[in-house]
Order: structure tokens, then C-alpha cells, then sequence
């Protein structure tokens, strides 16, 4: 298969480098394309705007959904973005591979989500969830933190972590209709041993070995709602 791995780390010594590179190996050892977008290596703009677009449909308003639209239609997209949403169409599963900030990922890789899941490839109208654009593709988190297993869960210091993820796993992947397998956690990173370290990469390696075995998360079926988007009777 062709993966994507979108990648967001500041320092290149990294924790979440070492899987970066551990994921790119054993991907490719089973046979598998692998394409890396390195964000902060590609000083990857964030920040969504007209700029963004090489014409425009309304000049003197800016939508961005429908100009992300109208651009990848007209093939006038800004060549950054071209060249993402380009390796986007080419993947069939994606992984993000990011630390934990502020219960999300950092900004770089949102502003990824923001310019190259455009509107009119990824979703738009009711393409959404298993009709998305994106359908038929997997992705999957892997990602460090700062805390402890025992400080996420229910009645836990930080709640629930499926709680934090909802935003990133359902509003922005399966949103957009990849599958999406259950993520990859290395907890309390910066303050393990290097042996520790180790350990959690060759958990790393063996579920990346299993992700033909795993199964999605589950998410909203278009199926199951109207056409006001409420869900069915019954």
C-alpha cells in the first residue's frame, strides 16, 4: 500500500523523530511506499488564506471552504497545498505521527488539516463521514504525552482520552470518511529511561506489523440519518 506519514516535530532528535524513522523502515521492509511530509523540515505554512488560492470565485468575499473548491477544480491551488493534496490522493492509509499539545496536535499539523482537506476532494454537502471524500483510505494516530496512563480515564486528573482525540479522530478524519484505527500512544515520554524508550518502539514496530488486524473506530453512518442529518426513526 502507499502511506502517507505527516509528521510534526521541532527537533530532529527527537522521540517522535525515532518513530518517524522506525515507521518509514518497517513500513517499507513489508513492501510498502512510504512518502513523508515533514512539516517543520518543510516550513509548512499553517495559516489558511486567500493567499491560498491562484484565482477566486467571489473576490470580494472570502469563503475558504468554497474557494478551496473552486481552485482544486481549476487545478489553481497554491503549489504547497497542490503538492500535499497530491500525495493525499495517492495514499491509501495515513499516518500522523505528532506530540500532544494543549490536548491537541500542534498548530503546524492543524493548519495541515486546514489547507489540504479541501472542500470539493475531502467533503463537501453530505460527503461526509463513510460518504466521504476520503473514503476507502485508513489513517492513525501515533503520538507522545506528557502524563501517565492512570491520569487519563473516566473520573481521572485529564478525563477521558477518547474525549480529547473526539476533535481529531472523528470532526477531521472520519469526518472526511478515512477509517480510522485506534491510535498509537507512547505515554509519559520525556521522563523515561532510554530503555523504556526502546521498549515503547518495539510496541511501535509491532503494531505496525498489525494494522491489517485492526478494526476502526466507529463513527456516524450516513445511512442511519435524514436529509436534515437527524437520525432515523427507529
Amino acid at each position: 500500500m502507499n502511506v502517507l506519514i505527516v509528521f510534526a516535530h521541532n527537533e530532529p532528535q527527537s522521540f517522535n523523530a525515532a518513530m518517524k524513522d522506525l515507521a518509514v523502515k518497517e513500513l517499507e521492509a513489508q513492501g510498502h511506499k512510504v512518502q513523508v511530509s515533514d512539516l517543520y523540515a518543510m516550513d509548512w505554512n499553517p495559516v489558511a488564506s486567500a493567499a491560498d488560492f491562484g484565482s477566486r470565485k467571489n473576490p470580494d468575499y472570502l469563503v475558504y471552504a468554497l474557494e478551496q473548491r473552486h481552485n482544486f477544480e481549476a487545478g489553481t491551488l497554491a503549489p504547497d497545498i497542490a503538492a500535499e493534496v497530491e500525495k493525499l490522493q495517492w495514499a491509501d492509509f495515513i499516518l500522523f505521527n505528532f506530540p500532544i499539545y494543549w490536548y491537541g496536535m500542534p498548530a503546524i499539523m492543524k493548519g495541515w488539516i486546514d489547507r489540504v482537506f479541501v472542500s470539493g476532494l475531502c467533503y463537501g454537502g453530505r460527503r461526509i463521514y463513510d460518504r466521504g471524500g476520503l473514503a476507502g483510505k485508513r489513517a492513525m494516530l501515533a503520538f507522545s504525552l506528557g502524563g501517565q496512563e492512570h491520569m487519563f480515564g473516566e473520573g481521572a486528573i485529564h478525563g477521558e482520552l477518547e474525549l480529547l482525540l473526539r476533535p481529531i479522530q472523528r470532526g477531521m478524519l472520519g469526518y472526511v470518511g478515512l477509517a480510522v484505527l485506534p491510535p498509537f500512544i507512547a505515554w509519559h515520554v520525556p521522563y523515561l529511561s532510554d530503555e523504556t524508550r526502546a521498549e515503547i518502539l518495539a510496541d511501535y514496530r509491532e503494531r505496525l506489523h498489525q494494522l491489517d488486524m485492526l478494526e476502526p473506530l466507529v463513527f456516524p453512518t450516513m445511512g442511519d440519518f435524514d436529509e436534515t442529518l437527524r437520525p432515523k426513526a427507529g
